[in-house]
C-alpha cells in the first residue's frame, strides 16, 4: 500500500475475509494515516453485512457513476472469464510437466493470457478459451504412471504463484502431475457449501474451523481416496484455520498411508529452501511409488 501511495495512488481498496483478515483493513488504514499519508480508503469489510444494499453501497463508492445494467453484464462476462482461467490453469498444471516439446504449454498459456487481457466481449473470451484448449490438445505428451500430487491450503497463498514461490511450476518441472481444487470457481462460484462438505467429513471434524478448512479436509481425503501419491498443504505463517486442520490432515495421512508435506510461507521463506524440500519430497514419493508398484 505504501508503494502504491508513493506511486501516486489516491484511493486504496482493502478486501474482506471470513477470518481475521476482516480486521486488517482498519489496522492498515490507521498505520498509514499515522505515517502521514493522505488517501481515500475503501474497506470492504465495512460493507459485508450479507445485505445486497450494502454491497451496492460499496460498488457505488468505488464508482459513483457506475451504470448497474452495464456493470451486471460485464460482471457476468468477467465470471465466465474466471471460470475459463481456472479451467485452463488446471489443464496446464496437470500436463505441462510431460510435454515432449519443452515450452509448448507455456507458449499456449501466455497466448491465452494475452487473449484474456485484450478481450472486449464475450465472443473474445470464448474465442480465446477455444484457442488455448485446441493448442493444449495438439501438444504431444509422454505421461506414463506419473506422480500425482494434490495441493490444498489457504485460499490466497495456494493460488498465487508469487506468494508460494511458483510452487506448482516447480513441481511440474520435476515431472509431477499437479492438482489444485482450491480456486475462485470451485470455492466462490460453484461451492457446495460447508454443511454439505461437513456431511462427508463428519467423522474427521465436528465443527466448522474457518474459511477454507472444511474444503481442505474434504479435498485431502478425496485425493487420498483417489490414490494420489502425495499431498502438499500450503499456508501463510500464522494462518490459524489452516494450522488448526493440520492434526486432521495427519490423521488422513496415517489412515490412508499418504505422505503430506506442510509448507509455511513468510517473508523469510527462500526459493532455495523450498526447492530442497520439494526435491526431497519428490524423491520419497518416487521411491515409494516403485515399492508399491
Amino acid at each position: 500500500m505504501i508503494e502504491a501511495l508513493e506511486c501516486g495512488a489516491d484511493t486504496l481498496l482493502m478486501l474482506f475475509g471470513l477470518c481475521r483478515l476482516g480486521y486488517y483493513g482498519e489496522l492498515q488504514e490507521q498505520i498509514l494515516r499515522d505515517l502521514g499519508y493522505q488517501f481515500d480508503f475503501i474497506n470492504l469489510a465495512e460493507y459485508t453485512t450479507g445485505k445486497m444494499r450494502d454491497y451496492l453501497k460499496a460498488v457505488r463508492r468505488m464508482n459513483p457513476k457506475l451504470h448497474m445494467a452495464k456493470a451486471t453484464m460485464a460482471g457476468m462476462e468477467m465470471l465466465k472469464m474466471v471460470e475459463y482461467i481456472d479451467e485452463v490453469e488446471n489443464l496446464y498444471y496437470k500436463n505441462c510437466g510431460f510435454e515432449l516439446k519443452k515450452g509448448a504449454y507455456k507458449k499456449a498459456l501466455n497466448q491465452f493470457w494475452t487473449d484474456m487481457e485484450k478481450a472486449a466481449s464475450k465472443a473474445d473470451i470464448e474465442a480465446g478459451h477455444q484457442r488455448v484448449k485446441s493448442a493444449f490438445h495438439d501438444i504431444p505428451l509422454k505421461k506414463e504412471e506419473p506422480i500425482r500430487v494434490g495441493l490444498i491450503g489457504e485460499y490466497f497463498t495456494v493460488q498465487d504463484d508469487f506468494s508460494n514461490l511458483d510452487l506448482e511450476q516447480k513441481l511440474c518441472d520435476m515431472g509431477v502431475e499437479v492438482h489444485r481444487w482450491m480456486n475462485i470457481s470451485h470455492r466462490n462460484l460453484h461451492y457446495s457449501g460447508e454443511k454439505n462438505l461437513n456431511v462427508r467429513i463428519r467423522d474427521l471434524c465436528r465443527y466448522e474451523m474457518g474459511p477454507t478448512s472444511t474444503a481442505n479436509i474434504w479435498c485431502a481425503r478425496d485425493y487420498a481416496e483417489r490414490g494420489f501419491d502425495g499431498i502438499i498443504h500450503v499456508k501463510s505463517a500464522g494462518c490459524t484455520p489452516e494450522i488448526d486442520i493440520m492434526p486432521v490432515l495427519q490423521n488422513i495421512g496415517t489412515d490412508y498411508k499418504i505422505p503430506i508435506l506442510y509448507l509455511t510461507y513468510d517473508s523469510q521463506t527462500s526459493d532455495t529452501g523450498l526447492m530442497t524440500r520439494l526435491e526431497a519430497f519428490y524423491d520419497m514419493l518416487s521411491m515409494r511409488k516403485k515399492v508399491i508398484r
